[in-house]
């Protein structure tokens, strides 16, 4: 299978843009930033001997996918990926409702495998269109009573919980267990749980959370007997491959083998391919370059498919927590295509220079292609382009728009998928991972931890009277 492919001609073009012979002076650094993360970073966290100024130092994630596929082909009974898909199965067998329970990269991740990879409307699919695989919500991402309460009107709407079809069950994830939105959505939730389920409750429990902490405690008191790790190492915004990201996936069916070997395909070609030619060192380095050499410090993320749009944000908290310290790092948006066209892209065609549109292209699509047809009355004006398929009108927007962006001198990168699938948003997903951290290295900034969060969190704390 091949990788995705970074398309920078873009990027080079006058006077807002880059010059090729400032990427190439990067290429030493670069690979210096590569070699690092796997001679230094890997072997300190593992070693425990990172030295205080170089903490946190949660780089686990960088080698895990490897170790996942590792363990599960050479020792399967024994294997995270073997627990996620035992969990899963007897889950899904159990009920048609789960509710994923997490803020942040504990619910971010899953979300966006949800909308890249299924159905656009699988909640609303029967079981059978499922494919039997139950329909998946999240909550306790927020602070909202109505939400909340909405979500619970249609988990209570069943009144037979001997049905399948009336029975949900729940997902917390929390490293710690103590994030309050988290935390106060599952007392809640398991409140009405307990209602139904009596007590097999723990049977409809499933938590992704840390040793010790306060959600281990609560559900092991509640009997839960089965219980997934958020691996030491790995931040949240960084744990979409561990079980935070692969047990809501493979609840929907999705291929979580094919999805880590897409990652493991993406580190195999960061750590072997030359600077120039590494898609990931390239990412970081035009990224880098535009926001300290040209100002450009608004990253847009434009993505051309709503099924995108779910990675898009999870990209925002990515970059957002990883690089936004020290008064440094780019902003981050995402944008759905061609719909955003008609609210912002006037501001980015002809707004200030401080842009960076990264294009996210979809390639092939997944569904036989809708033909605009004929109307014999043609009020719409459209028999012209009767022909067309809805395929080749979104490419002609595309065309059109690095047209217009070239035409203005607005710089623009593309991330070609080729196809959307689980392989490719593997090696996505990965990629992202590992250019973030190495645009932090090129800041000279720690791209793990989040110090400033902890501010709200305190303060917040403190008005509750805790």
């Amino acid at each position: 299978m091949s990788l995705i492919e970074l398309a920078t001609d873009g990027v080079f073009i006058p006077q807002r843009g880059l010059q090729k012979e400032e990427l190439s002076a990067l290429d030493g650094r670069l690979a210096e930033i590569r070699d690092s993360i796997y001679e230094r970073d890997l072997s300190e966290f593992a070693a425990g001997t990172a030295s205080d100024e170089r903490l946190p130092l949660d780089t686990a994630f960088v080698d895990l996918p490897d170790r996942l596929l590792h363990t599960y082909k050479s020792d399967r009974d024994q294997s995270v990926l073997n627990d996620v898909l035992v969990v899963a199965r007897r889950l899904s067998e159990l009920v048609d409702r789960v509710v994923v329970l997490g803020i942040g990269g504990s619910y971010m991740g899953a979300r966006a495998l949800m909308e890249s990879l299924c159905h656009p409307y699988f909640n609303e699919l029967s079981r059978g269109q499922r494919g039997g695989y139950p329909r998946l919500y999240f909550e306790g991402n927020n602070v909202d009573n109505d939400a909340l309460q909405g979500l619970l009107d249609l988990l209570l709407q069943g009144n037979e919980w001997q049905h399948v079809e009336d029975r949900w069950g729940i997902v917390p994830i929390s490293k710690s267990g103590g994030t309050t939105e988290t935390a106060v959505a599952f007392r809640i939730m398991l409140a009405k749980l307990r209602e139904l389920a009596g007590g097999t409750v723990s049977d409809y429990i499933v938590p992704i959370t840390g040793a010790d902490g306060r959600l281990d405690q609560m559900t092991k008191g509640l009997g839960c007997g089965e219980m997934l790790e958020v691996p030491d190492g790995v931040g949240g915004r960084f744990s979409v491959l561990s079980a935070v990201g692969l047990l809501p996936a493979a609840l929907l069916g999705i291929d979580i083998v094919r999805l880590l070997e897409g990652a493991k395909a993406m580190n195999e070609h960061f750590r072997q391919a030359a600077a120039a030619e590494n898609i990931v060192l390239q990412f970081a380095a035009i990224g880098h370059l535009m926001d300290v050499k040209r100002n450009a410090n608004i990253r847009v993320l434009s993505v051309w498919s709503k099924s995108l749009e779910a990675i898009g944000l999870w990209y925002d908290q990515l970059l957002a927590e990883s690089l936004g310290k020290n008064q440094l790092g780019a902003t981050p948006i995402t944008t759905v295509n061609t719909r955003d066209l008609h609210s912002r892209a006037q501001q980015h065609q002809q707004g200030c220079y401080d842009k960076l549109i990264v294009n996210v292209l979809p390639g092939r699509h997944r569904t036989d292609a809708l033909t605009v047809g004929h109307h014999e009355k043609n009020e719409d004006r459209l028999n012209d382009i009767a022909d067309k398929t809805v395929p080749e009108v979104l490419d002609a927007a595309i065309l059109g728009v690095d047209q217009a962006l070239r035409g203005d001198d607005r710089p623009a990168i593309g991330i070609e998928l080729g196809e959307i699938n689980p392989y490719t948003v593997g090696q996505l997903l990965q990629m992202l991972m590992l250019a973030t951290v190495v645009e932090g290295r090129l800041l000279h900034i720690n791209p793990y931890g989040q110090p400033g969060v902890q501010a709200y969190k305190t303060n917040m704390d403190r008005n509750l009277g805790r």
